[in-house]
């Protein structure tokens, strides 16, 4: 689960710098993807951060 946390995290950076035209070309190949996603990268923020919290509910030590 804590794999699924990173790369989330790491598409909310991706969709955060796209939506902010930092990217250039590759900035608008993402955005017409994923557009409502670069409109609230926040989405994709909140899933990383309850997918981090659900696997250390979830782990067993």
């Amino acid at each position: 689960m804590y794999y699924v946390a990173g790369v989330l995290l790491a598409l909310s950076g991706l969709f955060y710098s796209a939506g902010r035209h930092e990217l250039g070309s590759f900035g608008a190949d993402v955005c017409s993807y994923g557009g409502a996603f670069c409109d609230s990268p926040l989405v994709v923020f909140t899933g990383a951060a309850l997918a981090a919290a659900w696997g250390m509910f979830v782990s067993v030590k």
